[in-house]
C-alpha cells in the first residue's frame, strides 16, 4: 500500500501542543483574531504568527483580513471533526459518562460528545440539533436560507421558561442565528437565544459542564424537560 505522505504532514502540524490549543479554540466553527488565540495558547504574537502561518499553508486554517487585525478559521468542516476525533482518543480510557438522576451511565467518548456539548456558549451536538428542529416544525422559529425569525408563538412558549426574546433585541450581539454542527450536519441554535437557552439548562441543573473538555453531561430531568420543549407549555 502507497503511503499518505498528508497524513504525517497533517500530524507533524497538530503535534506541537501550542497548535493544537488554538485549533481546539476554533472547533465551534467561530473566527478568532491571532490575539486572541495567542492569548488562548499562551504564546506571544510573533510566536502565534509563526504557528498561524503553517496552520495556514497547511490547510487546515484560512485567513479573514480584518482592517489591520487577522482571524483566523477553520478552513472545513472536515478539518473540525478530524480534531475532536483526535480529542476523544484520549479519553477512550475513561468512558465518557452521562449522569442520571438515579445512576450513570457509560457512552463511548465519541457518542456522549456529539451527543451533547458546548459549542461557543451554547447547546451543541444531537440533542441541541433536535432541539432545533422541534422549534421549527413548531413554528416557534421560521428558518429561511439567510433569515432566522422567532414567532409570536415562539415568545410565548419561551416566557414560560422565563427567557424574554424582546430583552435579547437590545444585546450586541444577533439575538438569533444558526450555527453549523460538524457533527450532525444539521443546524443548531446559536445567538444570544441559544446562550440564554445554555444559561437556563444550567441553572435548572439539566445539564452539567465537564473541567477537562466541551463534552455536557445530561441529566434524567434535564433530557426529558428540553425534549418537551418546541413541544408543549411547561
Amino acid at each position: 500500500m502507497e503511503p499518505v505522505p498528508c497524513i504525517s504532514q497533517i500530524a507533524t502540524l497538530l503535534a506541537d501542543p501550542k497548535r493544537s490549543a488554538m485549533l481546539w479554540a476554533l472547533i465551534d466553527g467561530t473566527a478568532r483574531g491571532a490575539d486572541e488565540l495567542a492569548s488562548l495558547a499562551g504564546v506571544s504574537m510573533s510566536s502565534a504568527g509563526a504557528h498561524l502561518a503553517r496552520l495556514s499553508a497547511g490547510g487546515l486554517l484560512t485567513l479573514e483580513a480584518r482592517g489591520r487585525k487577522r482571524f483566523f478559521r477553520l478552513a472545513k468542516p472536515e478539518v473540525g471533526a478530524a480534531v475532536e476525533a483526535l480529542a476523544c482518543v484520549s479519553y477512550v480510557k475513561a468512558p465518557s459518562r452521562l449522569a442520571l438522576d438515579d445512576g450513570v451511565h457509560t457512552l463511548s467518548p465519541v457518542t456522549a460528545l456529539h451527543q451533547a456539548r458546548l459549542c461557543q456558549d451554547h447547546l451543541g451536538g444531537v440533542l441541541a440539533a433536535d432541539l432545533f428542529q422541534r422549534m421549527v416544525e413548531s413554528r416557534w422559529l421560521e428558518h429561511y436560507e439567510q433569515r432566522l425569525e422567532i414567532t409570536t408563538e415562539g415568545s410565548s412558549q419561551l416566557a414560560n421558561w422565563g427567557i424574554y426574546t424582546q430583552a435579547l433585541v437590545n444585546r450586541e450581539r444577533l439575538a438569533m442565528q444558526t450555527c453549523c454542527d460538524w457533527s450532525t450536519e444539521r443546524p443548531h441554535l446559536g445567538g444570544a437565544l441559544g446562550a440564554s437557552l445554555m444559561k437556563l439548562f444550567l441553572q435548572s441543573g439539566w445539564v452539567k459542564l465537564n473541567e477537562d473538555n466541551r463534552q455536557l453531561q445530561v441529566t434524567r430531568l434535564g433530557a426529558r424537560e428540553i425534549a418537551r420543549m418546541g413541544l408543549q407549555t411547561p
